[in-house]
């Protein structure tokens, strides 16, 4: 919250004024000397005293005993860790894929990495006649799926190669990549566009758009995709798919705390 969004209908004053204490502490990542809070929040020094008096007691900031500046306190680290540690992926996510399969019509998967292969943990089931046979809790090779290649995507190369040399390369249909180079290539699209797509890499016939999920930490934590037939994933159909998938991808690392404007992306190739 910035310091001139004070005072709205909804608002205590002195409680928007604490919090944005907070903000600029954060905001700058130094020790902050009263003066210098002062000025930047354009309040009286006298006003200021109580707010940062009352936050130092209740453990929000600390204050040195040698300077007298002030600094984010370890009750706000212990506060981070309660709400990361409430951060399911799979709670979060389960009323965005809802609505992705009620927009879309096609089934939907909800995928982390495992031991270097995707674990679908989550599955919504398309109402269509012809279906994707997949469940919770199976595993798939990474480098023929969807979602497999976008979490690879993000991976440290090092990682990349270090599940290729241990899980292989193996080849499902004629579109699948077994050529490490050629893969490392199509990992990196996949990083340039924000989406990866399985065209019949793993079954004849199934194409696949899947994006990143990114937790609080900006780390790519999961991933999304959307399954169907070709013939119905194709042209003006797939480009919705695209579409929403990605933004979907975006509202569920949105859930889960990720804030892009930090700049924190972690974990990328």
């Amino acid at each position: 919250m910035a310091a001139g969004n004070q005072g709205t209908s909804s608002q205590i004053r002195s409680v928007a004024k604490a919090l944005t204490i907070i903000d600029v502490l954060a905001r700058n990542q130094r020790d902050m000397s009263l003066a210098e809070i002062a000025r930047e929040m354009k309040l009286p020094k006298s006003t200021l005293h109580g707010l940062l008096s009352t936050l130092r007691d209740f453990g929000y900031i600390e204050q040195s005993l040698f300077d007298g500046r002030y600094r984010l306190g370890v009750h706000l680290f212990e506060i981070g860790n309660v709400v990361a540690n409430n951060w399911d992926v799979r709670r979060v996510a389960a009323p965005y894929i809802q609505k992705l399969v009620d927009d879309l019509g096609e089934t939907i998967h909800l995928v982390i990495l495992d031991k270097g292969e995707v674990l679908y943990i989550d599955k919504r089931e398309s109402h269509q006649s012809l279906r994707i046979v997949s469940q919770v809790g199976m595993r798939l090779p990474a480098h023929c799926t969807g979602v497999g290649k976008v979490l690879l995507a993000y991976l440290h190369p090092s990682e990349v190669k270090r599940i290729i040399a241990t899980r292989g390369l193996a080849r499902y249909t004629r579109h699948t990549i077994t050529d490490q180079r050629q893969l490392e290539a199509e990992l990196e699209k996949i990083r340039a566009r924000g989406y990866a797509v399985d065209n019949e890499e793993i079954m004849d016939s199934l194409r696949c758009v899947a994006a990143p999920i990114r937790d609080h930490s900006g780390k790519v934590c999961a991933g999304i995709s959307v399954s169907g037939p070709v013939a119905r994933l194709e042209g003006e159909r797939f480009r919705q798919a695209v579409e929403l998938v990605t933004r979907t991808a975006a509202e569920i690392s949105g859930g889960l705390g990720y804030r892009p404007a930090l700049g924190r992306d972690a974990g990328g190739a």
